[in-house]
This record gives structure tokens, C-alpha cells and sequence, in this order.
């Protein structure tokens, strides 16, 4: 199985521009081609990660890929699957967002080997250029009736669009034709909502490249999930490849509670395993679906990527941890990344305080007289130990690194106190 034959058995691919073509190249010669990002926060987030995976996957097989972070284009906006403008943002704020996402494709990439990745900023080429050279140079070459036929802007022309914003696929073509101009590049890779923008650059190299040039562009498929929702996105928001953002653990157990209609779709899309390991996990999720071998080697895999070995194995830890409800043995760092989300209580004092009294202070249980009954029904455990005595009395022995007590009523109410 070749390369393009594997993207499309993983369903990865969306458009092809050529794909005789294409694989005809890709037969004969090892290419350089890129993926590019805009830098509109200060992390990616899951739904980045499929372009450059991919890109990744070509970088397997011996091409060369080139890792293009938007310095200037940010600073404009593209108005794909946008309704409205967005809101533009400083330099200072572009230039520290490109730096944040950098480190993060830093993890994605192999940098140093004879195909090593090349990471670019288009702000190098584009950010001094006059307006004078933009216009005569690369304006001239693409048409605006060409430019309105393009999905991303003629569904804009009834709400509104700038010319800052019309003049974004410009931007990006120039970016095709320079890294074609300059490395070589042959292929440009992109979600699906970048057709428009990959051809405009194949329009450009096709005008101003030397005669016989040729390049291609591959497009990537939204991904969706089975009941519809939208995928990447929980109760709490985005899932951020930026831990500080989405904890290691959070990012785990996001993948790890994919469902069985959807897992295995994942597994393709975004791991590295082999045809033949994901067939057997297809098989386990038909079989034994209650084992969810596929859930685990899927966050197991994504994390290991994005965050390396450590986190992976301390995102398993508290995984484990309150699953059985062994949380003793976590640390304070762990207890901030698993109890993140649970509702919890500062007792302020730093004083040893009784059971009953905690409960009702930290809202647990609803009154002392509900606060004894959970207690001496052995509802109530501290650090994953039960407590049966309503005179039991919360000591510095039950602080964890003398920051933390877990409080648990029943199986799953967890409780964070903070010290």
C-alpha cells in the first residue's frame, strides 16, 4: 500500500487537485510540501492536528515537510467559515502567538533528520512588502471574478466582507509560490475549507513559475462526530494543546472517552499504529466494545505525541487513581490536574477542623444532621479512606504535600479542600 493508497484507506483525503498526477510524483521523487497555521491564540487546538499529522505521515515515507506558522497572515484574518470580520490583532500579540504555537509543532515534527522539517513564518516575506509591489506583482495575476467564485468569499459577499479580509487567498497563493520558488515546495496541504486558498496558489506558480512548473494541492476532510456534536469541543471548552490550557489528563481522558461509533475513525485519522493493529482494536470494539481497548490506545498514543511519556503516565495515574478511588497516592500536581473541575472549598484558617463541621462549610452535606448520618453510614471518605467517626477531626496528617484533602461522599462526589 502506497502512500496516497494509505491516506485514503485512513479517509483522510478530501480533494485532490491531481491525483494522477500526484502519485506519479510522489512515485518518482522525494518532495518538499507544506501545512500552514495561523496564529490566532497562543495554542492549537485537537482540531489543528490533522493537516500537520498528515503532513507528518509524508515526512514517514522520506519527503521533506515545511511547517508554515501565519506571522502576516494573522494579522489579516481568513475569512473562511467565517459570517463576519475577525477581530484584528496587534503585532506584539501575533509575533508571541507564533512563537507559542512553534514549540507546540516542535512536538508534531522530526527537525533533525536528512528530511528534517522546516519551519517557516510568512511575516519574512511578506511582512515588509509595499503595497505598490503587492498589487503589481501578485495582484495583477489573479482576477476578481476568479477571486468571487471561491466558496469562502462569495458566502461572505451578503453579510459583508473588507478588502483586508478579500485580499487573504492573495496572501496565502504568494505563500505557495514562494516556498515553491524557494525549497522546492510541490504540494500544500490543508483542511477542507482551504481548497480555495491551495488553488489560488496553484493558479499563481501556474502564472509566474517558470513554464511546465508543477505542483498540487491535497485537501483533508472535516472531522465529525457520530451524534453530530462537534468534535474537540466539551462542556469546558476547546481541547488546547497548550497544557496550562487542557492538562494532560483532561487531554487524555477527552480521547479515552470517545465513543465506540467514533473511535475507530480516530485511530485512523490521528495515530500512527499500523493497518493491521487498528484492525484488531475494530475487531476488540465489535467484540469485547466493555474492555475499550480502542479508547485507551487512543488516548494512550495522542498523549504520549503532544505531551511525551511523563505526562502520559501521570494522566494514566490519576486516571487509575480515581477510579478506584486510590487518590493518596497523588501528588499535589496531580491533584490539580484530576480535581480541576470538582467543586471545592479553602478553609482559609489552615486550623485542624472536625468532619461534620467541614461538610456543612464546604456545602458536601446540607446540614450537620445529614453531615453525621453520611459520616456514620460510611458515605464519607477522606483521601480514599472511609471515615465513620462524626468526632473524627481533620488534622495536617490528611493534607496532601500539605495543600490538599480529597473529600469523597459516596462512589463520586468528589470534593477538593485547599489549604
Amino acid at each position: 500500500m502506497n502512500l496516497l493508497e494509505e491516506l485514503q484507506w485512513r479517509g483522510i483525503v478530501y480533494q485532490q487537485t491531481d491525483e494522477e498526477g500526484t502519485q506519479q510524483t510522489l512515485e518518482k521523487e522525494k518532495i518538499s510540501l507544506y501545512c500552514g497555521v495561523d496564529p490566532t491564540a497562543d495554542s492549537m487546538h485537537i482540531g489543528h492536528l490533522l493537516p500537520f499529522l498528515t503532513l507528518r505521515r509524508f515526512q514517514k515515507q522520506g519527503h521533506r515537510p515545511i511547517v508554515l506558522v501565519g506571522g502576516a497572515t494573522g494579522l489579516i484574518g481568513d475569512p473562511s467559515g467565517k459570517s463576519e470580520e475577525r477581530k484584528l490583532q496587534t503585532l506584539e500579540m501575533v509575533d508571541y502567538n507564533v512563537k507559542c504555537i512553534q514549540k507546540q509543532l516542535e512536538s508534531i515534527f522530526d527537525f533533525d533528520s536528512e528530511n528534517g522539517a522546516i519551519m517557516v513564518n510568512n511575516y519574512d516575506w511578506a511582512g515588509s512588502m509595499d503595497i505598490v509591489t503587492f498589487l503589481r506583482d501578485y495582484g495583477k495575476h489573479v482576477g476578481v471574478n476568479y477571486m468571487l467564485a471561491k466558496d469562502t468569499i462569495s458566502s461572505r459577499l451578503d453579510t459583508g466582507i473588507s478588502f483586508t479580509e478579500f485580499t487573504y487567498t492573495i496572501l496565502q497563493a504568494m505563500d505557495f509560490l514562494h516556498l515553491y520558488e524557494n525549497h522546492n515546495c510541490k504540494m500544500q496541504i490543508g483542511g477542507s475549507d482551504q481548497w480555495g486558498n491551495i488553488t489560488t496558489g496553484l493558479e499563481l506558480i501556474r502564472k509566474m513559475a517558470p513554464e511546465g512548473s508543477k505542483a498540487f494541492g491535497l485537501t483533508i476532510p472535516l472531522v465529525t462526530k457520530a451524534d453530530g456534536t462537534k468534535f474537540g469541543k466539551t462542556e469546558s471548552g476547546a481541547i488546547w494543546l497548550d497544557p496550562e490550557k487542557t492538562s494532560p489528563y483532561e487531554f487524555y481522558q477527552f480521547w479515552i472517552n470517545a465513543a465506540d461509533a467514533d473511535v475507530i475513525k480516530y485511530l485512523k485519522y490521528f495515530t500512527f499504529l499500523s493497518r493491521e493493529e487498528i484492525e484488531v482494536l475494530e475487531q476488540s470494539v465489535k467484540e469485547e466494545a466493555h474492555l475499550r481497548k480502542a479508547q485507551k490506545a487512543l488516548g494512550e498514543e495522542m498523549t504520549r505525541l503532544i505531551h511525551g511519556v511523563d505526562a502520559l503516565d501521570q494522566a494514566i495515574k490519576i486516571s487509575e487513581a480515581l477510579f478506584s478511588g486510590e487518590v493518596k497516592n497523588l501528588s499535589a500536581a496531580e491533584i490539580k490536574q484530576g480535581f480541576k473541575d470538582v467543586p471545592s472549598y479553602e478553609h482559609t484558617s489552615g486550623e485542624d477542623i472536625g468532619l461534620v463541621e467541614l461538610l456543612v462549610a464546604a456545602k458536601i452535606s446540607p446540614s450537620k444532621r445529614q453531615a453525621r448520618e453520611d459520616v456514620s453510614n460510611g458515605a464519607v471518605y477522606i483521601n480514599g479512606e472511609r471515615v465513620a467517626e462524626t468526632d473524627y477531626v481533620l488534622s495536617s496528617e490528611d493534607r496532601i504535600e500539605d495543600q490538599f484533602t480529597i473529600i469523597r461522599r459516596g462512589k463520586k462526589k468528589y470534593h477538593l479542600i485547599k489549604y
